[in-house]
């Protein structure tokens, strides 16, 4: 029995597959899946008047057709028309190709015009059979996103079946005049078959009226759906932590510093969230080295004086260890029992600590994601601290709410997330912001400097370590890459050992065993190293005072968000802090863009800003965006007028209007899942 077609008209079975790879599994899809360009086929253009760098259409006759062997296989074509001639080249072609161009037989074909050894061609145009006598399109042609062996014709048909039926708005007539957006029908018809008076420039720059409706709808889907989990989040249980003030107050009389304003301020509110009867999920975001994991302690110490325990996790061994290092000996002054849980760990040490933790012997558990382990489990969890939560997966997190009881969850991002990203993507999410550093930081100079300079660097280094300083030489990779040719860890380790023998020097990298990678960060913050050479392992977290000089070599390779937080490791004592970015030239476009913000800003918010805008929000969200799709048409910079208001119309619609809520989800979303309240 045939497999019934899942569009309202026949597909084959083979058609359907290849459709699905573009998430296209409905009429719905279908018409919202718009073009990526319009091409003009309205008009002819006599080869007399052809010109290089031109893309047109002529209407021609072949004179000639053959198989060319040199300098590769090819099929060329002698074309012409009443007033010229012109070369048509294909590279690749089919046995019936030959067949099919006839002497004498007339087709139009559209393509860019080159300037060729014989006189203008066409490589590679389009084409079809047609004569004088062949009507032209009235409509520009829409050009569509496609996937291996689904062809611009097929999509075309397609498309045009599932716009046969009427298109329902979703929103009233009255809420679009208010917003001044035209219709959906109008809108999704237009820039599927936009008639000749539209402007291209118009529609290819997307500042056309239909493009910002589809982009508002767009934006008020992501809207809905992330304010229906934060609801549907809202609506779970979870016990509820009221502040006692036993032990937060006695940590915070135990710090030799005062709260800045604003760690203040990012307390009280995660403080009232845990004092709340459902599931926390707040995003604790802030500049590096503004002071979040004292905050962290504060809500881990909250849930604890309840009698509950908390987690502390952390993407890497030698960031969850130093916390644990940093945090368990001011805490256990004031009886807090602390322990450390490593996948690295002997055997029975695990064991141990997880036999503690489950009999509630432990109240703060420090560690990666070993803490996620399916047989782990916590005798009373209550809350649980993800530091650089944009590198754990959305999974890791969910299967840490199926410890028992759903905790509260604090999120904390070093990566400082642009406003609109937060409005958008993290919009199911209570976000605090730390936007001050403490007071004594000592601001960071950062140089650009070429590889061809490199003694010069060296020489800087020799005098700062021997002056008693400190200093980080960072190198991306650890072992020899053929294809990237970067210089290693361990190779530029032997290296500076020999240029600068009167200088002690480690290694550090993510393979070292963690008892040798602590053994090595133990030495290097007792000074008993002056110069540290270091893979990224280092990115989060390493707290130096006295290291205030930092080389990073091939920092063109690297994101503006890791460049920022390396540079974060210097800068934390009283000493002039320097950033040395080592480049490779030739530089591309992209990494000079990127050494050119990194060089001109120190203020991670604005840094990550600049990195939304040259890469878009894919990257910067990690793992965050599952289940729920990244935006097609919305652009966030752009169109923040549209994400506000869809931001406020999403919560006019779940509140009033739950019925409009669901048919433009349903339009929207589909069968995807929408984003899970994690």
């Amino acid at each position: 029995m045939k497999a019934a077609s899942p569009f309202s008209f026949p597909v084959s079975p083979a058609l359907v597959a290849k459709l699905a790879k573009l998430g296209l599994v409905r009429d719905a899809d279908l018409v919202l899946h718009l073009p990526l360009r319009w091409e003009d086929e309205t008009r002819v253009t006599p080869i007399r008047d052809l010109r290089p760098g031109q893309t047109a259409q002529v209407q021609a006759v072949v004179r000639e057709a053959s198989v060319a062997y040199r300098p590769r296989r090819m099929l060329t074509l002698t074309v012409e028309d009443d007033g010229g001639v012109l070369g048509i080249r294909f590279l690749h072609f089919y046995p019936s190709h030959l067949k099919l161009f006839q002497a004498g037989q007339s087709f139009r074909f559209n393509g860019e015009v080159r300037g060729g050894f014989l006189g203008l061609e066409m490589v590679h145009p389009r084409f079809a059979k047609a004569d004088h006598a062949t009507p032209l399109p009235t409509q520009l042609t829409p050009v569509y996103p496609t996937t291996a062996g689904l062809g611009q014709a097929t999509l075309r048909k397609l498309v045009e079946r599932a716009l046969a039926a009427p298109i329902a708005d979703t929103l009233p007539a009255e809420w679009l005049a208010a917003l001044n957006l035209p219709e959906l029908e109008t809108s999704i018809r237009l820039l599927h078959q936009p008639p000749l008076d539209c402007v291209l420039n118009e529609l290819e720059s997307r500042r056309h009226p239909a493009w910002q409706r589809l982009a508002f709808d767009e934006l008020l889907a992501q809207q809905l759906s992330l304010a229906s989990a934060r609801r549907q989040r809202q609506s779970r249980p979870a016990q509820p932590l009221p502040s006692r003030q036993r032990l937060t107050a006695g940590f915070i009389g135990t710090l030799p510093f005062a709260l800045t304003a604003a760690q203040a301020r990012a307390w009280q509110e995660i403080s009232a969230d845990l004092g709340e009867p459902h599931p926390m999920r707040r995003l604790l975001q802030g500049d590096v080295g503004s002071g979040k994991t004292v905050v962290a302690a504060l809500a881990c110490l909250q849930a604890i004086e309840n009698g509950l325990q908390a987690a502390f996790m952390a993407p890497t061994e030698i960031l969850a260890e130093q916390h644990f290092r940093k945090l368990s000996p001011l805490l256990s002054v004031l009886g807090v029992r602390c322990a450390w849980v490593s996948g690295s760990q002997r055997k029975a040490e695990r064991a141990a600590a997880w036999q503690a933790i489950a009999a509630g012997e432990v109240d703060l558990a420090f560690g990666t994601h070993a803490l996620f382990q399916e047989a782990s489990s916590f005798a009373r969890l209550g809350l649980a601290v993800v530091d650089e939560q944009h590198r754990f997966g959305v999974g890791q997190r969910l299967a840490l709410m199926q410890k028992g009881t759903e905790p509260h969850q604090l999120m904390m991002s070093a990566t400082p997330i642009p406003r609109t990203l937060a409005m958008s993507f993290f919009a199911d999410l209570d976000v605090s912001v730390i936007d001050a550093l403490p007071p004594g930081r000592t601001p960071i100079v950062t140089k650009l400097v070429s590889a061809a300079r490199r003694d010069d660097v060296l020489a800087r280094v020799r005098e700062a370590c021997l002056a008693g300083g400190q200093a980080y030489w960072v190198c991306p990779l650890i072992e020899e890459s053929e294809k990237l040719q970067l210089q290693t860890a361990q190779d530029t380790h032997a290296a500076l050992t020999a240029q600068l023998p009167e200088l002690r020097i480690g290694l550090v990298h993510g393979r070292l065993k963690p008892d040798e990678k602590q053994a090595v960060m133990a030495a290097f913050q007792a000074h008993e190293i002056d110069l540290l050479v270091a893979t990224t392992v280092i990115e989060v977290g390493v707290d130096v005072p006295n290291a205030a000089l930092m080389v990073i070599e091939h920092a063109e390779r690297m994101g503006l968000a890791q460049l920022h937080q390396l540079r974060g490791r210097v800068g934390r004592g009283s000493r002039e802090s320097v950033c040395v970015l080592l480049y490779q030239t030739p530089l591309s476009e992209l990494a000079r863009a990127r050494l050119k913000v990194i060089f001109e800003s120190t203020d991670g918010f604005e840094i990550a800003r600049q990195d939304l805008l040259l890469r878009g929000p894919g990257e910067l969200l990690g793992h965050r965006q599952s289940g729920l799709p990244m935006l097609r048409f919305a652009d966030l910079e752009r169109d923040v007028a549209l994400l506000e208001a869809a931001r406020d119309l999403a919560q006019r619609c779940l509140a009033g209007h739950p019925d409009i809520a669901a048919r433009h989800l349903d339009r929207w979303i589909g069968q995807r899942q929408a984003l899970s309240s994690i």
